[in-house]
């Protein structure tokens, strides 16, 4: 017993929902399917076959429909921006998630640079590069997953955003100075392009270089346990008189004499310390 009813706590004594902003709303949030980062993923997918209609209707060169493909890739662009960022602040991260956002982002980005290129408004070469980029960068991710995440880095969030400034530029039925500006803006966003695959390159190859090093190593160690768990205790070795010659040999006896236990304890029989002069003593005796 608290000494407080529970009227006082709310009148049905129920728990009351935890406070503490966005740890309180990741405490209560169920990282389930449908999650407001999911949906935001989910939209920006059913965005994509939609874009391209809208950029293709009445042949591609209306500048009205053009624009309302402008509006759909924007929307799209902005919530790559939004999902990932409340999936990890709320703790919404999710399987599907982590699949489908990759996903939709070079498949709205895609789609825009191939209808662009059929459209004859951008060069071939500039869509090939930047999808043989993004295409060979996510089977590159997926080639050292084993041993290291490769974090995005600032030069490659600042691609994402010139890629996108770029292309969406492209979309709109722009002319004149606006028309020479989004060439330039295009050809900043493959720069980046080229560059940062090149940085992420050669990360995945020194993460994968560090990675089959460490299991290398853990290997050879896991061969030195096992040959030092079958090895045998070495036995202590001990004088002993033999019975033929009357010479004292060396002998390897099971088990371990208690030095501690005085002088002769424990020693078996027919066992003798080994005193210098052992020899000449037992044919004296004789």
């Amino acid at each position: 017993m608290t000494g407080a009813p529970a009227s006082a706590a709310g009148g049905s004594g129920a728990t009351p929902a935890p406070r503490g902003g966005k740890l309180g709303a990741a405490a209560v949030n169920q990282a389930g399917l449908w999650n407001i980062a999911n949906i935001l993923t989910m939209v920006r997918l059913l965005l994509v076959p939609g874009f391209v209609l809208l950029l293709l209707h009445d042949g591609g060169y209306d500048p009205v429909w053009r624009s309302f493909a402008w509006a759909a890739f924007a929307v799209a662009m902005i919530t790559d921006l939004f999902d990932g960022h409340l999936a990890r602040a709320y703790n919404l991260v999710t399987d599907f998630g982590k699949i489908a956002d990759p996903i939709a982002d070079k498949a709205i980005m895609g789609a825009a640079l191939i209808c662009l290129s059929a459209l004859g408004d951008l060069p071939w070469w500039i869509t090939s590069v930047i999808l043989f980029r993004e295409i060979g960068i996510t089977l590159m991710r997926f080639w050292v997953i084993r041993h290291a995440v490769i974090p995005a880095s600032r030069g490659g969030k600042l691609k994402t955003l010139a890629q996108g400034t770029a292309a969406g530029m492209y979309v709109l039925a722009l002319t004149g100075p606006l028309a020479t500006l989004r060439f330039w803006v295009m050809m900043a966003a493959v720069v980046l392009t080229v560059v940062t695959g090149l940085d992420y390159v050669r990360q995945a190859v020194v993460l994968r270089r560090k990675g089959l090093a460490a299991e290398r190593a853990a290997a050879l160690e896991a061969v030195v346990a096992a040959a030092e768990a079958v090895r045998p205790e070495s036995a202590p070795v001990v004088a002993v008189l033999s019975a033929d010659t009357g010479t004292a040999g060396a002998e390897a006896v099971p088990g371990t004499v208690d030095a501690e236990a005085g002088e002769g304890a424990g020693t078996p029989e027919g066992v003798v310390e080994p005193v210098a002069g052992a020899r000449g003593a037992t044919e004296t005796e004789r």
